[in-house]
């Protein structure tokens, strides 16, 4: 069934909410999972305390899923996008002076607010009207993978930056010099931010008429949305992937507590691991064609299942470099595959594009808990059992996910080919 709101975009506003799409989560996100390590010692933090700080994180973005869904249906993505922007560079300010605990709390809940709720159902709008009615895996795939490639990059840059800044080796660096270094790295992560906004602000082109301003009252979408079931079933499969996303958080804290590198060392395989993402998307993209996504959600959650049970079995040890990257390798891209794709098969849902917002909304009201539940969990396991198995604790834990997310897919897949015979049943009437 096609939209014929759907139509193609220009280049450089699919580049603009690329840099958009990943730039916003970095002070929040990336940061964090590229330098956990350090991150947690700069700031005087527990794995649990880190893990806290995403789900008050998680809590306030819950509460702006389904109303910033909506708002993403009524108003210009392009000044929804600038406007989180600008807000979450601010924030980068705060988290730059080392602030208390109390204060970091605040703060991630306050870029829970700004990146959620002017943002992400602007940000998947703008992509489904950018990929026209037949390359919704092209255009999800693509903004993905140039996600991943913006992170991978501001994740090198980072590091360079790190290291440039301490005037000592990392193992003979005292804190002070390390959260000196460090502060850089924020403020620079900070006006990256910010120039983004002013560049969305003046270059994105706008996209989007207020014809559906009037045409739904925010409830009876709401129910319309619940009442698809394909929105139900999307929900239980980015909850399962985004548990694996969650997981790659702890990828550079394997490499420091397990492998035994040094802080720069796992910062590397933090930031390198993430090199993987756009690589895969790109290839999912291209190999998705136009039509069938939830085959290749289907190969990922696969692909993330194997990976996740080498590493549940324990079978990654110390001076097992070759597994260790391997393994790491198979569940990045079973991950990543499924990230690319989980949006696109709206399309293929029934789910209309006037409902996109909305529909947003509420599958992330489900789809994003890990948010809140994920960390606290994570760094419970991390802390209550150092080394080894409590990383095989988390692993099993997304082993559980990733059948979750695979009988989701596969019942989705069902779903969709009876909707194409009753379509080809009417239209062989008509």
């Amino acid at each position: 069934m096609k939209d014929p709101a759907l139509k193609k975009g220009s280049f450089l506003s699919i580049t603009l909410l690329i840099l958009s799409g990943e730039l916003i989560f970095v002070l929040p996100y990336v940061l964090a999972r590229i330098f956990r390590p350090t991150f947690l010692e700069v700031f005087s933090l527990s794995n649990l305390q880190l893990g806290s700080l995403f789900s008050v994180y998680g809590t306030v973005a819950l509460l702006s899923y389904v109303y910033g869904g909506v708002i993403s249906d009524r108003f210009q993505p392009k000044n929804l996008i600038a406007s989180s922007l600008f807000f979450t560079a601010l924030g980068g300010l705060v988290l730059a002076i080392y602030p208390s605990y109390f204060v970091l709390q605040i703060l991630y809940g306050y870029w829970g607010f700004t990146t959620v709720f002017l943002f992400w159902g602007a940000m998947i709008k703008a992509a489904r009207v950018w990929g026209g009615a037949k390359n919704q895996g092209q255009a999800f795939g693509f903004l993905d993978g140039g996600r991943g490639l913006v992170a991978a990059s501001m994740g090198s840059l980072g590091v360079l930056i790190f290291s440039f800044f301490l005037t000592n080796d990392i193992e003979s660096a005292s804190l002070i010099e390390r959260k000196d270094a460090f502060r850089y790295v924020i403020l620079f992560s900070s006006f990256m931010v910010f120039l983004n906004g002013i560049l969305v602000l003046f270059f994105m082109e706008s996209n989007q008429k207020s014809e559906a301003k009037n045409t739904f009252s925010t409830l009876s979408h709401v129910k319309a949305v619940l009442k698809i079931q394909s929105v139900w079933l999307i929900m239980i499969i980015i909850i399962s992937a985004y548990v694996g996303y969650k997981v790659t958080d702890i990828y550079s804290l394997y490499a420091s507590e397990v492998m035994l590198f040094n802080h720069i060392e796992a910062a590397n395989i933090g930031s390198l691991q993430l090199y993987l993402r756009p690589l895969v998307c790109v290839i999912i993209a291209l190999l998705a064609g136009k039509k069938n996504y939830i085959y290749f959600i289907i190969f990922g959650f696969i692909t993330m299942l194997i990976g996740s049970t080498i590493f549940a079995f324990g079978i990654v040890q110390l001076n097992m470099n070759f597994v260790f990257f391997f393994s790491l390798i198979i569940v990045a891209t079973g991950t990543y595959a499924i990230r690319a794709l989980y949006f696109s098969i709206m399309q293929e849902g029934r789910i209309p594009l006037l409902m996109t917002g909305t529909a947003v909304g509420v599958i992330s009201v489900v789809g994003y808990t890990p948010d809140i539940f994920a960390s606290p969990i994570i760094g419970y396991f991390l802390d209550k059992y150092p080394g080894i198995l409590g990383h095989q604790y988390v692993f099993t834990i997304l082993v559980l996910f990733s059948v979750l997310g695979l009988l989701a897919s596969i019942k989705f897949a069902n779903l969709t080919n009876n909707y194409s015979k009753k379509e080809l049943c009417i239209n062989t009437k008509n």
